[in-house]
């Protein structure tokens, strides 16, 4: 009877290091259009140069300008567990629930590469 392995092998840990290159640069790409859209919106150009009856118009305004700067958030947040993960990946940790210390199955990581977790062990902590 053998035993389950305790790592990913080198191969493995590639193949999950280019899954997470690729997520970095798309989420990376994201940030960069987020901020170029919200500069533009600060940019006091024509649109803003109407009468004050705009008043709606500049609530939207204020309020899409919230909700990019709260995506810009999650993608930032994003971005570091995506960074940490590569971490994880240089000092052999990665791909270890932290919660069972055993394997997390390949599907999950490559779904949610940046997860520390098993679906077993995130289950548990919600109960």
């Amino acid at each position: 009877m053998s035993e389950a392995p305790l790592r990913y092998s080198r191969e493995e840990l590639a193949e999950f290091e280019q899954i997470i290159q690729d997520k970095l640069t798309a989420a990376r790409k994201e940030v960069v259009f987020i901020k170029e859209t919200l500069s533009r919106k600060n940019d006091s150009g024509t649109d803003n140069t109407a009468s004050s009856s705009k008043v709606l118009e500049d609530g939207a305004d204020t309020a899409e300008k919230e909700s990019l700067n709260q995506l810009a958030s999650r993608q930032m947040k994003f971005i570091q567990q995506l960074e940490n993960a590569l971490v994880r990946i240089k000092n052999g940790t990665y791909g270890v629930c932290i919660g069972t210390g055993k394997l997390i199955p390949k599907e999950r990581l490559r779904a949610v590469p940046h997860t520390q977790h098993s679906i077993e062990a995130k289950m548990a902590r919600r109960d």
